[in-house]
């Protein structure tokens, strides 16, 4: 599909494989949106309501998905360069083993956030808060965290190569030291 306008969809919409060019989906109240493997290039999402989207081994190149709520949003292997996401509320985020370049999370609340394997680079966060994060063995490269208010991490070992603000390691003092063996005690 190349410039068209999708509003209002329903249901569940299956658009596995399919090749979004310059699209605008607007209002959508879904049940599941099936995007396994899709290319999607210059596509603006607004106000998806989802309770689950698939999105494995997709292609997603300059994206804004702006507004609504996700349950699930799976991008498990997929490659993501230049994505904005903005104002949304994700239960949960799957990004493992997918390859993400230029990618700003603003203003977004997600419960479960996993990376485990991902490769990062020159991802942020902006005034977003994430109840947990799955860090396992992910490749982070000028990621910035210092707009992400994250309650929990699993492996902060694999936190190289990030950026933190000061009150974030205050915040995780205790968690960097169990991680490197230490046992902290009053």
């Amino acid at each position: 599909m190349l410039q068209a306008r999708f509003e209002g969809l329903s249901g569940d919409v299956d658009a596995a494989h399919a090749h979004l060019s310059e699209c605008i989906i607007v209002d959508a109240t879904v049940g599941g949106l099936d995007l396994t493997g899709a290319v999607l290039t210059d596509v603006g999402i607004t106000a998806l309501r989802a309770t689950e989207v698939k999105a494995r081994n997709s292609r997603w190149r300059d994206i804004l998905v702006s507004g609504g709520r996700i349950g699930t949003l799976d991008l498990t292997g997929a490659d993501l360069t230049g994505v904005e996401l903005r104002g949304i509320r994700i239960d949960y985020l799957a990004l493992g083993s997918a390859k993400v370049s230029d990618l700003l999370m603003a203003e977004c609340t997600i419960g479960s956030l996993d990376v485990p394997l991902a490769t990062l680079s020159r991802v942020r966060f902006e005034s977003t808060r994430v109840d947990e994060v799955d860090s396992r063995g992910v490749r982070a490269e000028h990621v910035d965290l210092r707009g992400l208010e994250a309650l929990a991490f699993t492996d902060l070992s694999s936190l190289r190569g990030v950026t933190l603000s000061a009150r974030q390691v205050e915040l995780l003092a205790t968690s960097f030291a169990a991680a490197l063996g230490i046992d902290v005690r009053d």
